[in-house]
């Protein structure tokens, strides 16, 4: 019987995978090179990922697992901007958070000229909707399964998407600088202005939005 990889080897194979298609494109990289890059067999990369493009995505969903950390962690009497700007803090960042956010930065840079990695990207925020509206749906307490809450969390997933894509591509390929700051701000803005739920301002306990 063949053993289980670690969780940890997984996202090392996938961070592998993540500075190789930086490096050389993903038409230069194969999976023998992923493999070889995160001390894994080629059979073993090919049980967990069903071809080398996948394999960013345990990167894509731990950067998302903590950001939807955050989001839960979220006090019910702060607006979403405080908020934003208190996680976006460099001050609160840990050392993995900025290795991997530079990363994933420069990769999401590219996907307009690696069409093969936007299918991963694309289906790593649609993985998160669900997540999303539980959160707005707890913030609000209503049910995630409620139509709007399911349409916000849908508009603002959309919203952040294209936020995240227009700061790498300035910060990667154009040599623009953001502030922490600058960053939680725009973030904040195209979120409450995709919201249709008023989910960003502070809540009271018990809150229950009027239908």
């Amino acid at each position: 019987m063949s053993r289980s990889i670690r969780p940890d080897a997984l996202l090392e194979a996938s961070r592998c995978a993540a500075r190789l298609f930086v490096e050389r494109g993903v038409s230069g990289t194969s999976g023998e090179d992923i493999a070889e890059a995160a001390g894994i067999s080629k059979r073993t990369l090919w049980r967990y990922f069903r071809n080398k493009e996948s394999c960013l995505a345990p990167l894509l969903a731990l950067s998302w697992k903590r950001f939807s950390e955050e989001l839960r962690a979220w006090p019910a009497q702060t607006s979403l901007e405080d908020h934003l700007a208190d996680c976006f803090a460099l001050e609160n960042q840990t050392p993995d958070f900025v290795r991997d956010g530079l990363l994933i930065a420069q990769i999401v840079a590219r996907i307009s000229e690696e069409p093969d990695l936007k299918a991963v990207w694309l289906t790593s925020y649609f993985d998160g909707e669900a997540d999303l509206a539980a959160i707005i749906g707890d913030r609000l307490g209503r049910s995630a399964q409620d139509f709007d809450v399911r349409l916000c969390a849908a508009s603002v997933m959309a919203a952040t998407r294209v936020v995240d894509e227009a700061l790498c591509r300035a910060a990667i390929r154009h040599g623009r600088s953001y502030g922490s700051g600058e960053v939680a701000a725009q973030m904040a803005r195209a979120i409450r202005a995709a919201s249709v739920l008023p989910f960003c301002d502070p809540v009271k306990p018990g809150f229950r939005h009027e239908e």
